[in-house]
């Protein structure tokens, strides 16, 4: 079978616009019918990537086609007797890591955002012609992605080659300059691409990388890539990543790259590694192994799934334990992030109200159309996930004296689902049982369909751990005594969120409202937090805050901070039997 052909044309970048080409030697006789998806996978939100198509035609020789719109997303085209030849211009000013962006500086797209998708012969093949831009840019500008090429130049114009449309929007797009260097592990090349950064301590940070990556190979036995790239946006402020089935594309802040002389454990590079792990570690889990319900994807409507507790808490567990493994953190701040994680599930109320099944199903119409409520009403499947896998780790190795423990869980997912197929809604509860010979019922049912807490006090003990509850600090914008968030506004301080049983909710205070004064006395920007901190449990005070443009006056009594701040903290009595335990959790041995 012949390939279909697309062309994609960074076309006006001052516009800031792709131009695309779809060419059919055989459409459907009937009329074809061509969509762009609503989302991408690993993006659960609706994104209507169509509203951004700025025009489309199309011809058969030299014969205009008429063009129907049917609704929102999906366009058909009359029948014709010859081939069809589809054109059209797309809108890209979208930065982020799940859409498309052009200016005269470079660019970057998602299949899924630029290649109209002809209904009913999506399975392939398709070639794809990167042309460079006829416009004028600004410096040398070259081609960068992992999808297969055919025949391309020095600079990664020209041909490439996708299987069917899945693969062919799964290999992001990045042009323009860039910075592009790698390693190796497990014999295979890995490249990252940065974007934006002509300062970076390369020989660190590819060693880091290689030492994280490693420890995920050695965790599933096999890397199922010949290729693999990270994509690095540079960005002032930023963090975020999109997996994909041999990359990933990371929206990186400016400080948290590594310069030469800087300290091997500044906290913004870890939490760039351990974006790096996060999706790194989805190349199994979800690329591969993933939920029954997305094979095929179905790319033009909401999809649910129970299981997001899985693969995006699994997934967030790993991503730090990983880098233990692999020598980038110590146990001791191994353990100060997972306390971090402890205490943003536990500072929410909303873990009482919903059970993490609920949040991956709900996952496109709550947790990612959070509003000022949202603590007080959902648990976030990745952080409750985390926790999970934490306490099913533990569990494990507690029942066997650790001779299991959640990785034989991940292999067997693997050597099982690893090829796509997709695993049911309670699959991996079958599986856990399974790989480890024990019946973990009852830890399913309390964790995933109640809304108990987990008792990891008991489960950290035999590793000579102790959790601990602390009255925490203010700090990024938490102020505890008042049981909201504030964001400090250079002006008039903003109430963020109100959480539910503190002193805030009780005299009325109101996410949006902007404070004015405290007894009397306005407080610029922190010294808001600052104040409330320093006053005694118990204080009455007058608090004046504009809600719209009405001023109100509340009477707020401020309580005793909560303990809801983990700690972590390794035991030296714990003894030898402990320190074995801790060791193998911790090391992977």
């Amino acid at each position: 079978m012949s390939p279909m052909r697309y062309t994609l044309i960074p076309q006006d970048p001052q516009a800031h616009q792709f131009g695309g080409r779809l060419e059919l030697d055989r459409p459907d006789p009937s009329g074809q019918r061509l969509s762009l998806p609503a989302w991408i996978p690993g993006s659960y939100m609706i994104r209507d990537f169509a509203r951004h198509v700025v025009s489309l035609e199309a011809w058969s020789g030299e014969a205009p086609v008429r063009v129907e719109k049917l609704d929102k997303d999906t366009w058909r085209c009359e029948p014709c007797a010859g081939p069809l030849q589809v054109r059209w211009q797309v809108y890209a000013w979208d930065p982020s890591v799940r859409a498309a962006a052009l200016d005269d500086t470079g660019g970057f797209c998602n299949g899924s955002s630029v290649f109209l998708r002809p209904l009913g012969i999506e399975d392939g093949p398709f070639e794809l012609l990167i042309e460079a831009p006829a416009t004028p840019v600004r410096g040398h500008w070259r081609v960068a992605t992992t999808m297969e090429a055919q025949a391309v130049d020095a600079d990664g114009w020209g041909r490439y080659r996708a299987g069917d449309y899945e693969e062919l929007i799964d290999h992001p797009i990045r042009f323009g300059e860039f910075t592009r260097f790698g390693f190796e592990v497990a014999g295979v090349p890995h490249e990252i691409v940065l974007s934006g950064a002509p300062r970076v301590d390369r020989e660190r940070l590819c060693a880091d990388l290689a030492a994280v990556c490693r420890a995920h190979i050695d965790l599933f036995g096999e890397l199922p890539v010949d290729r693999y790239v990270f994509f690095m946006n540079v960005v002032g402020s930023g963090y975020g990543g999109l997996e994909h089935r041999s990359s990933t594309v990371l929206d990186v802040a400016r400080e948290a790259l590594p310069l030469s002389g800087d300290p091997a454990d500044r906290e913004p590079y870890l939490e760039l590694l351990g974006l790096c792990s996060h999706e790194y570690f989805h190349l199994w889990n979800v690329k591969r192994i993933r939920p029954a319900a997305f094979v095929p994807f179905d790319l033009s409507r909401e999809v649910h799934t129970t299981l997001l507790w899985a693969f995006e808490g699994f997934t967030s567990y790993y991503d730090d334990l990983g880098l233990r493994r692999a020598g980038r953190l110590t146990h001791e701040q191994y353990l100060q992030r997972l306390a971090g994680v402890i205490t943003r599930v536990h500072r929410g109320a909303g873990r009482f109200r919903q059970t993490v099944l609920e949040s991956s199903f709900d996952a496109w119409t709550r947790f990612y159309k959070q509003d000022e409520n949202a603590p007080n009403a959902i648990v976030n499947y990745y952080a409750k996930g985390a926790l999970i896998a934490l306490a099913l780790d533990l569990t494990i190795r507690g029942r066997t004296d650790g001779a299991r423990s959640l990785d034989d869980v991940m292999r067997l997912l693997w050597a099982r689902y690893g090829d796509g197929a997709g695993i049911d809604e309670r699959g991996i509860e079958s599986v856990a049982g399974e790989a480890t010979g024990l019946d973990l019922d009852t830890f399913f049912d309390t964790a995933l369909r109640s809304t108990q807490d987990l008792d990891l006090e008991a489960l950290l003990r035999p590793c000579g751990i102790e959790l601990r509850w602390q009255v925490p600090q203010p700090g990024a914008g938490y102020v505890p005594a008042l049981g909201a968030s504030v964001e400090a506004a250079a002006e008039l301080p903003r109430i963020a969120r109100v959480f539910d049983g503190g002193p805030a909710r009780a005299a009325g205070i109101a996410p949006g409202d902007r404070v004015i004064a405290v007894d009397g006395v306005h407080l610029r920007g922190e010294a808001l937090a600052k104040w409330l901190a320093r006053l005694p449990a118990g204080t009455a005070i007058a608090m004046h805050v504009l809600r719209g443009d009405r001023l109100h006056e509340l009477a707020v009594a401020l309580q005793p901070p909560p303990a809801d701040a983990a700690e972590l903290v390794i035991v030296d009595r714990s003894g030898d039997t402990a320190v074995r335990h801790r060791a193998a959790w911790l090391d992977g041995v």
